[in-house]
């Protein structure tokens, strides 16, 4: 008496493989790919340019550049090597870098 009778649920009509499907999959997947060219354009694509000129930058040094280095320090290339650079930082003292090190090529007279 304090049962009631369970009745039996019609199962959902099954989705066949057609077009509907197709367009319903893609269309959960939409945001996602969306998403991806969002970030590739705000991110990714600016940050390979970035390291594109980077890279310009460092195999176009010069004997006499001034440069400022890493750490913030500043200085004229007296010597090239293949992966260090030579940075005269004062008078008679002069360091070893590597060139990755060199953040920015400074305008010519800028360090005296």
């Amino acid at each position: 008496m304090f049962i009631s009778q369970a009745f039996a649920q019609t199962a959902p009509a099954a989705t066949g493989g057609g077009a509907d499907s197709i367009f319903g999959s893609l269309g959960s997947m939409l945001p996602l790919i969306l998403m991806f060219v969002v970030l590739y354009f705000v991110m990714i694509r600016p940050q390979m340019k970035r390291q594109k000129e980077h890279k310009a930058m460092i195999e176009a040094l010069a004997k006499g550049d001034e440069v400022v280095i890493g750490g913030g320090m500043v200085g004229k290339v007296t010597r090239l090597g293949d992966n260090f650079i030579h940075v005269e930082i004062a008078n008679g003292v002069e360091i070893q870098v590597q060139r990755a090190a060199v953040v920015q090529v400074l305008p010519k007279g800028t360090f005296k």
